[in-house]
Parts: C-alpha cells; structure tokens; sequence
C-alpha cells in the first residue's frame, strides 16, 4: 500500500501542469507560454524532490525526468537549461551519497530528451514517441541506479523494479498526452473562433455594401443637379451640405466595421461603453434593416467606463446583436433593443428581442462550444463572448421563452480613471 501511495503522490506532480493548464487559459485567448511551462515544472519538480520516493539513505526516486523531457517539448531548450540549474542546486542541497550520481544521470537524460524531442518535432507520430520516452525513462535510470549502487537496489528489488519504472513512465504517458490533447483543443477553439469572427463579418459587409451604395447614389444625384443648375449658390450650397453629410456617414460606418475587423491587439485600457454601442449600432443597423428587424439603442447620457479591450468589445456586442437579429428575422416586426444602466458598481447591458425564444435546455448549454440554435451554427461566437466577459470578470444572465423572445445581460465591473 505505501508502493502505491508513493506512485500516486508522484503522478500528481506530475499531472500538475495539466490541471493547472485547464484552469488558468480555460478563459483565456491565447495558449501558454514558455513561462508557463516552466514555472509550473519547476515548481512540480521542487514538490516531487521534497516528497521524494526513497528507500535508502541519500537516494531519491522523483519525477525529474518526466519534467525534463515536458520542460524540452513545450517550453524549449532555454526552459529545459533553467530547470536543470534548479534542478543540480536543489539536489545538491538536500545532499546524500546520491547527488553526484543523480547529476550524472541527468546529463545522460538531458542527451536523450535532445534526441527524443528531435523526434517528437519531426514525426506525426507523437503518441509512439511519448511511449518509447516513457520506456526509455523508466528503464535508463534504473540501469544506472543498478550500476552505480547494486548492493543497495537488490536491498530493495521491489521498489526499484516496480515504483521507479512505472512513475516515470507513466508520468510521462499520462502528461504528455493529456497536456497535448488540451493544447490541440485550445489551438482548434481558436482558430475557429477567428473563422466564426470573419464569417459574421462578411455577413455583416454584405449589408454594408447596400448601406454604402445609398449615400453614394444620392451625392451622384446631387452632382448631377449642381452640374445642371450652376448659377444657383443656394441650392448649391444645400446640395453640398447634404452630400458632404452623406459622405460623413458613410465614412464613419466604414470606420466601425474596420474598427471591428481587424486583428484584436492583446490590450486593455478604459473604455466608454456609450461609444462602442453607438459605433456598434452604426456598423449593425444596416444587418438589421436587411433582415427587416428594427435595431434601438437606450444609452445614458453620461459615459460609462469599463476596463478592457476595445476591439472585443466590440466584438462581443456585435455576436449577441447578430444573433437577437437572426432570432427576430423569424417573426414579424421584428425589434431588438440594446440598453445600457449601472446598478451596483457594473454596467448592465441588456440586449432584448421578440424573436423565436429557447427552451430551458437551449440556455442551459449557451456558450458551449458548438452548441448553437442556429441550423448551420457552430456557437462559437457565443462561447468567444461569454469567454471575454468572464475574463473581464463580468457574468450573463439570460431569460427567455420559445415564442416571445430573450434577454441577455451582461454584468461587466465598472473601471476607474485611477486603474
């Protein structure tokens, strides 16, 4: 039994890295990065070196090579060199006829995690990789243990047999393929939330092109009507005003889509959220027109700042008014309304409409990825907005009713002149 419990309270060093990778980037944008990666081996490794498997006075059975070969794969060689020189100082420091060895073994595995990673980068193969690291590993240390102390590994035959192979191996197994698979996942979300963001922005500039084409004819007509009536200053002046307001609105409409499509850049900064809905109500009014829906927005009159990033911002706000659009395109007269309050130290924006509604299990899975109620949806508009409001701290609360319409709200902490 205590074979056991010493294999299992290494395995859970190992996994560490893991667990903790799912919590902290699972509201997250972005995927890790080298500092990640070795600040959550070097602690694991500390852990697993202080709680250490040990049978004879001055040898250590932890999960240093599992760490080793991971540090390599995910945080590269400068990451790998770090955890080394915190490996030898701490080794070094807890002492015991063992620590020159242990260093010794180490260099041999640092040359074949080399080899191996070499490998792993080059092959499609990962999974046999990471199976023949974990036998290499398990059985390379072992060797020369052995070698090194015979007399003391024949002592304890069992332990070195069985709990130092199979934590190695299995530490190896078990967090490079789950690690991988999670990594896989997050690159797949992201690549198709960015695929889900140029789809609602080509949907939404088909619907500007028809907005745009208006104002352009009518400053056609109005050249056309100075060029006739040249002596006339007072109607030219009118037919100049109007045009150049023509041009403006245009010019601003083009702004805010750009605005809205371009790379999001990895910043925050206090916002206005009165000016994100009036820029958003700008580029989605003409959505709204083409889809016979009519678009209101209800905004105080002073600002109201929050903390974040501009760009997802708005694109956040233009997902939820897409989708209250497509929901109201259903039924006639159609209406979506977007309002803004504070209540309580937030900002409430509520975004409302009378289209087809969602049962109780449809609200229950909004923001899972690829659940949409929507026939050709993937949902992960959605799941991009609820992930951005909960890393701003934010919340939604949604109601709804099949047949009557829904309302979102989204609670967002208000920011300060200060922060």
């Amino acid at each position: 039994m205590s074979l056991f419990k010493e294999i299992i309270l290494q395995l859970f060093f190992a996994l560490a890295p893991f667990v903790i990778y799912n919590i902290y980037y699972r509201d997250k944008l972005r995927n890790y990065s080298p500092w990640f990666i070795l600040a959550t081996s070097s602690a694991c490794l500390l852990l697993s070196m202080t709680f250490a498997s040990s049978r004879t006075e001055g040898l250590i059975f932890d999960i240093r090579y599992v760490m080793i070969f991971f540090s390599l794969v995910y945080g590269g060689l400068q990451t790998l060199l770090i955890l080394l020189i915190e490996f030898a100082a701490y080794r070094m420091y807890i002492g015991g006829q063992g620590a020159p060895v242990s260093l010794l073994i180490v260099a041999s595995a640092f040359g074949l995690s080399l080899i191996l990673h070499r490998w792993y980068r080059n092959t499609y193969r990962k999974a046999l990789v990471t199976f023949v690291a974990g036998i290499v590993f398990a059985s390379v240390p072992l060797i020369m243990v052995y070698f090194f102390f015979p007399v003391q590994t024949q002592e304890n035959l069992p332990f070195h047999l069985f709990v130092i192979p199979l934590q190695n191996a299995l530490g190896i197994w078990l967090l490079m393929s789950l690690f991988s698979k999670a990594v896989a996942d997050k690159e797949l979300f992201i690549k198709h939330a960015q695929h889900e963001k140029f789809e609602t922005m080509s949907h939404v500039a088909a619907s500007l092109a028809h907005e745009v084409r208006n104002p352009l004819t009518a400053v056609k007509g109005f050249l056309k009507l100075i060029r006739e009536n040249p002596e006339n200053r007072v109607k030219m002046e009118q037919y100049i005003t109007i045009s150049l307001e023509e041009i403006q609105r245009t010019e601003t409409i083009l702004s805010d889509y750009l605005s809205i499509s371009k790379p999001h850049a990895q910043r925050r900064e206090l916002i206005d959220l009165c000016g994100q809905m009036q820029a958003i109500g700008e580029v989605m009014s003409p959505f709204a027109n083409m889809h016979n829906v009519g678009l209101e927005i209800q905004k105080p009159e002073e600002a109201v700042r929050i903390k974040a990033n501009p760009d997802e911002i708005k694109q956040v706000l233009l997902n939820f008014i897409k989708n209250a659009v497509e929901a109201c395109s259903e039924v006639p007269n159609g209406r979506v309304i977007l309002r803004l309050t504070t209540e309580d130290r937030h900002a409430v924006l509520t975004i409302k409409d009378n289209g087809v509604g969602m049962s109780e299990s449809q609200i229950n899975r909004l923001g899972s990825i690829y659940f949409s109620t929507k026939t050709n949806g993937t949902g992960l508009g959605l799941t991009y907005s609820y992930q951005v409001i909960h890393a701003l701290g934010g919340s939604v609360m949604v109601t709804s009713k099949a047949q009557v319409g829904t309302k979102f709200a989204i609670l967002l902490p208000l920011g300060s002149v200060e922060s």
